[in-house]
């Protein structure tokens, strides 16, 4: 865009001499036709002024006609306005408007009889019926144009304020008639019978004009009863596509609106005005997106496209990736796969766009090259004005033709260009919203296995940057046609202008090409884009305006080029991702079953494979090993408990992916009983939305309040609602990161549950509970509420599965065994049972835990006042501080910004002083050859023109070109061709400065803005991360640091030089002018109310884009990360309505963002239009009272052309400036406001420390935020070198919190804790976390080799590490993935759970740390790989003190002592074989409860 506006510079006026030539005979033969109309003589065939008053044929020409045509043109542009569903009658203002509107029409037409009856009497008989005609047709469309709008939401008010002013316009004429009779004394003449008629016809319609306006005057309604008749209007005009809901006082944007108020915006008039009194707070303030552009139907459009293709391709529709449904019927045969996959590679994506939206893209092409066409007419005209001056031979009507041309021609251009700029960007917002939609659509709809090509990160990229890049396209694409077709108009009025000498200009500009093209190359390669665009185009114009001209499309070429060139790559990611396989249940799944109605899940001879079978050979797999897995027969009846064991990695979670059909089946059948309800499923990592408790567990299902309650209660949820500071309305972080991994496990258990589903998968969600729960849930849930249900349920917790119906054993990917509990638990049990021969604990039902126990979880984190942890993003209010633009100075630097400023001061003062000279030589030769020398063929502008030409303000190859110099001359010549060299010269070098001042200056500024909020987001606390949105954080490392990065600096360089150009155009400008001050000052004072009230508005926008953005890329991670459970529970069609309801938001701020652009533009350029007509008008009158010098006028006129474009561009790219100054805002409110960790280091420590591993809590009060109850309440305890300790307690009693405090992830109120006897908090943070090591609950992997993650940094030998993997039973694992170096995927996705808390033993094990801390790390193992592990980290860990945290008792039974956690507070701590024995001890109904 930016390219274009300063192109429309670029204009330059010419000599014109040929054009002359061509036009000189057509415009005789008009004088001859305006002397016939006029019946007056060829020379001067429009006389102004006649016998002492207006010329006759002038008053009906120009103040009759030319009115009454613009009134008919404009109300013809009303003849569309729809009608409003409110049915009530015309008000009387409006009926007297159209009763008078049909009368004067009747009266126009009633005076055509005299005046042909009286033959010249009054004037010409055609020139007559030319004016009653046209005035009579104006009137009737008027008066039709009104009877529309008294029937439309305009009918409560007085309607467009421009048609009562239009119908106005004729009445100059009327008195001037009305004089004339009066003069001529022949109003009431007998003997002049016609005369007589047709004056009181005239006071007729002077009376008809009188009502109309009283009419107009007459009250009408408030602006209230017009709202409430609007809404009634609206109620047609809204969205009929189903579920996306659009409040009533909402407006739709543009629909309905006539054309005079879509071609200047006048339906943005309100938008504009709440955003100018801060209104614009929401998104809902905001117009609603015209229908054309709402996601439904461009959606609708774009996949039944889609559909056209792929059936194109003669394949059937249901298989097409994009509009594959969930289900449908097949034969389960299974060599569908592979003609899926050929469809969705024949179907490019860019064809289907191309399809869709194609048509309508190239048709804007046609508006784009008639406004270019135009862009030349001005200097053209402007040219043949000044000569039409300069020559006193040509008749008045020349000027007056070439004055109306001006305005035409300028008018016209403005108008086309404004429409094209919205018309792309309209069209910009419907690709984007078919791109958006498609790869969530897909990423719904692909198979599991494919998606493991791509990185989460990645699949959020195609749909930011490669959507933007693909979009812009759209731009790029018609400059790529249009820059040729402005660069040979531009060669041929050159060969006009010089002949063959313009050669040496093309030969020059296409040097510089090359040379551009390799600066381009090096910008991009050094990702700094678009810093010395400007730079490069600066240079050239200051020497050559014509020339110049031909640079700028050669210099926006390699920019363009680019442009389509990073479109095309992104357009090949986004169709590699597009062709991925799709699930395809229909291949999958037989749809009926061989052993009859009782089977609900059944599979024979099945094979299945996390990869694709043609892609195992050939890449590295991506997947659990090459884990394969064999079903020979498995049948699982109606109502069954099927329990599946088997050590970590056996295949486990792979059966039940298998079951959902996230797998690749390779053979065999898999059947499986009401396939369209889908299954519940709880995944071994609970996947948790960022929303609500409730709306978690309701999932888009109905809220029953009966079935609720029960499923709460059955997953024992209802003791910690009880505790969230709003109950189930409290919101949980991302993935759920405020809760504790219990409380994760089972509201994700309560999601399924309430499902309400006829197949249960549970993927061992008692692993992260304790025993008391895991109790509960077996028995509430898993066998109470759910009992009737068929459920496949994988867990270590062998103890729980005695009441199964049958066990699978699984080893390797394949069954081993099944049978009954008696017969398969000893297989996999590591201990005997603890019998006990006091069974009173068997008989307390489990509810009956005692009431005092409350539940502190980290949810209570949310802040006190409110239970939404994260309020809508914050949105500044108002202008960009000051602070923004200081912080931004100061990264800049205070002595590189000064430099900056000055070397563009020194830039522009060359340039400006280089013109002066310039035009002083010209002056000095003309003044020493005077006139008869100096001479062409036809006479060239005069001198000051010359020097004020538009672009560079000079053109000195036509100067040189057509000026001849006197022999004498020549010492002259060299003189000041040397000073004039010296000057540019000069100019190029501070140019050249300035530009790597600048681009040094900027790059700096982003440095130092990003190490700044990097810094300080590395810094912050866990509970920043905990209550902001990951999308939220990422969109400002991404989004706004590429705005710091590359816009900021293009814009502000655009900005600044804009700024410099103007100062140094008006300091020229009144040196050469002082008149034109007049003209300027109000035109400043229109400028500037009118950029203000643009500025507010079009900031609030901007922010309000931004904080719509971060929702779709959240809701996007988060599907993918849920989408095993989206897909089992058949929610994919709400997700998808849920994305095109955050697109729909979104795309609606940015739509009003880029009209109220496209609403400045066009006020700006009409301002600009009336300057130009107002100065052209002067130059002709003048010109008939020969005053002035034309020399002076043709200054004024081509200053009007450049001064208007260049404060308009001035205005968008301070505006532009300052919305990109809201990045800097938002990094800024970052690096300023986030909580951040103490970073004070107030004791010194000794390398080894803590040497011994003491760990001493002394009276610790711990609360997760002020005004919440307090987490640890006055904990006591002393962990003694070497010793290690089993900490147990029910879910939320306040275990993790210990290692939070030990590790200073939260700060503690009171009290303190000593490692070694010092007290951590004097110690600094990074050394005290550096010496302690952990074992989180949840296993982190980053993506990388499983070396990098074992160590980090590189310093151990690879015999260490293989000890390492030996020693915690990994290594055949990894040696069967590909070793040391094979990849883990994102977070580790090629691993089993259990195989992921065995990685970060493995780590854990590698440190020196001497206080190893154990969270919950071997939940996801089997017991006898559990049983093991303990023994290694006892011989591993002999001489270091640990800390475990256990669910599963027997793994802590043999530690040194046990400490038991109740309520935040410590309520036993002894020897476990104490405990155990130590009647109503905590500890022992923990352990009773564990083996029900």
């Amino acid at each position: 865009m930016l390219h274009t506006a300063l192109r429309n510079h670029g204009n330059c006026f010419e000599d014109g001499n040929e054009l002359r030539s061509l036009t000189f005979g057509s415009q005789q033969r008009m004088e001859n036709i305006l002397a016939g109309l006029c019946g007056t003589s060829p020379e001067d065939p429009l006389p102004v002024w006649v016998h002492g008053s207006v010329g006759h044929c002038f008053n009906q020409l120009t103040l009759n006609v030319i009115p009454h045509v613009l009134l008919a043109v404009v109300s013809a542009c009303f003849l569309g306005t729809p009608r409003s569903g409110s049915g009530a009658p015309c008000r009387p203002g409006w009926v007297c408007r159209i009763a008078a509107s049909f009368v004067l029409a009747g009266l126009f037409l009633a005076d055509t009889v005299p005046a042909t009856i009286s033959q010249q009497e009054l004037g010409p008989v055609y020139l007559e019926v030319l004016a009653n005609g046209t005035a009579a047709l104006a009137w009737l469309t008027h008066s039709l144009a009104l009877l529309i709008l008294c029937r439309s939401i305009h009918g409560s008010t007085r309607g467009p304020v421009v048609l009562a002013l239009l119908t106005l316009l004729p009445l100059p004429s009327f008195i001037i008639t009305l004089v004339w009779y009066y003069q001529s004394r022949t109003a009431w003449s007998p003997a002049h019978p016609a005369a007589s008629s047709r004056f009181a016809i005239l006071c007729l319609q002077l009376a008809s004009l009188l009502v109309y306006v009283i009419g107009y005057l007459l009250p009408t309604t408030g602006r209230q009863d017009f709202l409430s008749i609007n809404r009634s209007w609206q109620q047609e005009q809204l969205i009929s596509e189903p579920g996306i809901p659009v409040p009533d006082q909402q407006r739709v944007a543009e629909d309905g609106e006539s054309w005079l108020s879509r071609f200047f915006y006048v339906w943005m008039n309100p938008l504009m005005k709440r955003g100018y009194q801060w209104k614009l707070n929401q998104p809902e303030d905001v117009y609603v997106l015209p229908h054309q552009l709402q996601a439904a139907r461009v959606c609708d459009r774009f996949y039944s496209c889609w559909q056209k293709k792929a059936a194109l391709h003669q394949v059937e529709a249901e298989t097409v990736s994009l509009t594959s449904p969930i289900i449908a019927g097949n034969d389960g045969s299974s060599n569908a796969p592979h003609d899926s996959h050929h469809a969705q590679e024949a179907v490019r994506l860019f064809s289907v766009l191309h399809a869709a939206f194609g048509l309508r893209f190239y048709s804007l092409g046609l508006l784009k090259l008639a406004s270019g066409l135009l862009g030349f007419s001005g200097p053209l005209l402007l040219n043949l004005l000044v000569n039409f001056m300069e020559s006193r031979q040509e008749p008045l009507s020349h000027g007056v033709l070439y004055a109306l041309g001006l305005f035409a021609g300028s008018f016209l251009g403005a108008l086309l260009r404004n429409q094209f700029s919205y018309e792309v960007n309209k069209l910009m917002l419907m690709v984007r919203a078919a791109i958006i939609s498609a790869i969530y659509r897909k990423a719904l709809r692909v198979g599991s296995t494919s998606l493991t090509l791509f990185t989460v990160g990645e699949i959020v990229n195609f749909m930011s940057t490669d959507t933007s890049r693909l979009v812009n396209f759209c731009l790029s694409f018609h400059e790529v046609w249009s820059l040729p077709v402005q660069f040979s108009v531009t060669l041929y009025l050159l060969y006009q202008q010089v002949g063959v000498a313009f050669l040496t200009g093309l030969a020059l500009a296409l040097l510089l090409v090359p040379i551009n093209k390799v600066i381009a190359n090096r910008i991009m390669m050094n990702n700094k884009g678009m810093l010395k665009h400007k730079d490069m185009r600066v240079k050239v114009f200051t020497a050559l305006a014509l020339v110049g001209m031909l640079i700028l499309p050669l210099n926006s070429f390699p920019w363009v080029l680019n442009g389509t060139l990073e479109a095309k790559v992104s357009l090949d990611r986004i169709q590699r991702f597009l062709e991925l396989m799709d699930q395809d249940l229909e291949a999958y799944y037989a749809l009926d079953s061989p052993s009859g109605t009782a089977t609900a899940v059944e599979m024979r001879c099945a094979a299945f494979s996390w990869a694709p079978v043609e892609e195992e050979s050939t890449r590295e797999p991506l997947s659990t090993g090459t884990l394969q897995l064999h079903i020979e027969n498995l049948s699982v009846r109606k109502g069954m408990l099927l329990g599946v064991v088997g050590k970590v990695g056996a295949g486990k979670s792979s059966l039940l992916a298998a079951i959902t059909g996230e797998l690749i089946k390779q053979g065999g059948r898999v059947y499986v009983c009401d396939l369209e309800q889908g299954f519940g499923l709880a995944t071994q990592e609970p996947w948790i939305q960022f929303t609500t408790v409730r709306e978690n567990i309701l999932f888009g299902r109905e809220y029953d309040a009966r079935l609720y309650e029960e499923v709460v209660e059955a997953c024992a949820l209802s003791e910690d609602l009880n505790t969230l500071p709003a109950g189930d309305q409290t919101e949980v972080g991302e993935n759920g990161v405020t809760l504790s991994g219990g409380q994760k496990a089972r509201i994700a258990l309560a999601r399924a549950v309430y499902q309400d589903k006829e197949i249960y998968l549970l993927d061992d969600p008692l692993a992260a509970v304790d025993a008391d729960v895991a109790n509960h849930l077996m028995w509430k849930c898993i066998l109470g509420v759910l009992k009737h249900k068929t459920r496949i349920l994988c867990t270590h917790r062998t103890e729980f599965l005695e009441k199964a119906d049958a066990l699978l054993l699984i080893d390797n990917g394949r069954i081993v065994k099944t049978g009954t509990p008696a017969d398969i638990l000893p297989l996999v049990e590591a201990f005997p049972k603890f019998k006990d021969t006091d069974k009173r604990q068997k008989d307390k039902a489990p509810e009956e835990q005692s009431q005092e126990e409350t539940v502190e979880t980290k949810a209570e984190e949310s802040t006190q006042n409110n239970h939404l942890i994260h309020k809508e993003e914050e949105k500044k209010e108002g202008a960009v501080a000051f602070q923004v633009y200081k912080a931004y100075w100061l990264a800049v630097g205070s002595c590189l910004a000064l430099s900056i400023l000055f070397s563009l001061l020194l830039m522009q003062a060359s340039r400006n002083i280089s013109d002066w000279w310039l035009s002083h030589w010209i002056s000095s030769i003309s003044q020493t050859a005077n006139t008869s020398v100096m001479v062409c063929s036809a006479s060239p502008p005069s001198p000051e023109l010359l020097l004020f030409s538009i672009v560079g303000l000079v053109s000195p190859i036509q100067a040189l070109g057509t000026t001849s110099v006197p022999s004498n001359g020549s010492l002259d010549v060299n003189f000041y061709l040397i000073v004039y060299g010296s000057i540019a010269g000069a100019n190029s070098l501070f140019t050249i400065l300035r530009a790597f001042l600048f681009a040094y200056g900027t790059i700096r500024a982003a440095t130092v803005i990003h190490n700044r909020l990097l810094q300080r987001a590395l810094k912050a606390t866990v509970t920043f991360f905990d209550t902001t949105p990951t999308g939220r954080i990422l969109n400002r490392f991404s989004s706004d640091l590429y705005c710091v990065d590359d816009s900021l600096p293009f814009i502000l360089n655009i900005f600044l030089a804009n700024m410099y150009g103007l100062l140094g155009m008006l300091v020229i400008i009144t040196y050469g002018l002082p008149w034109i001050g007049l003209v300027l000052l109000p035109l400043a004072a229109l400028y500037f109310s009118i950029q203000r009230y643009y500025r507010r508005t079009s900031r609030e926008l901007k922010r309000l884009y931004s904080v719509t953005l971060s929702p779709i890329y959240t809701h996007f991670s988060e599907t993918l990360s849920g989408l095993s459970s989206i897909r089992a529970m058949r929610a994919t069609q709400r997700f998808e309505l849920e994305n095109q309801l955050r697109l729909e938001e979104n795309q609606r701020c940015l739509f009003a963002s880029n009209t109220a652009m496209q609403w400045l533009d066009i006020r700006l350029q009409m301002i600009g239009v009336a300057v130009v007509t107002a100065i052209a008008g002067i130059a002709v009158i003048q010109h008939q009272k020969q005053l002035g010098n034309p020399g002076l006028v043709g200054l004024a006129l081509s200053y009007a052309l450049s001064v208007t474009n260049l404060l308009s561009g001035l205005i968008s790219s301070f505006t532009l400036t300052e919305t990109m100054m809201v990045s800097v805002e938002r990094t800024e409110e970052y690096t300023t406001d986030i909580p951040m960790e103490p970073q004070d280091k107030l004791v010194q420590v000794a390398a080894d420390w803590p040497s011994q591993g003491l760990v001493e809590f002394q009276q610790v009060v711990l609360a997760y935020r002020a005004g919440l109850p307090n987490a640890l309440d006055g904990v006591s305890f002393t962990v003694y070198p070497g010793e290690k300790v089993g900490i147990v307690g029910r879910t939320g009693s306040g275990k993790s919190t210990l290692f939070l405090a030990l590790f200073r992830m939260l700060e503690p109120k009171s009290g303190r804790i000593l490692l070694d006897g010092v007290d951590s908090q004097l110690v600094g943070l990074e050394e005290l976390r550096s010496r302690l090591a952990i074992i989180p609950q949840d296993p982190f992997l980053f993506s990388g080799s499983i070396r990098e993650n074992l160590d980090p940094q590189g310093k151990r030998t690879d015999a260490e590490l293989h000890e390492v993997l030996e020693q915690c039973h990994l290594r055949d694992a990894i040696t069967q993935m590909g070793g040391l170096d094979s990849e883990v995927g994102e977070r580790g996705k090629s691993l089993s759970v259990g195989q992921r808390q065995l990685v970060c033993l493995a780590r854990a094990l590698l440190t020196q740390a001497k206080v190893l801390c154990i969270d919950e790390a071997t939940a996801s193992v089997d017991q006898k790989t559990d049983q093991l592990l303990q023994q290694t980290i006892r011989q591993r860990f002999a001489d270091k003190t640990v800390l475990t945290i256990a669910h599963r008792l027997n793994t802590i039974m043999d530690s040194d002592r046990v400490l038991v956690m109740q309520a935040g507070r410590v309520a036993e701590l002894d020897s476990p074989t104490r405990l155990s024995k130590k009647d109503g001890s905590l500890f022992q109904r923990l352990l009773h409860s564990g083996q029900q």
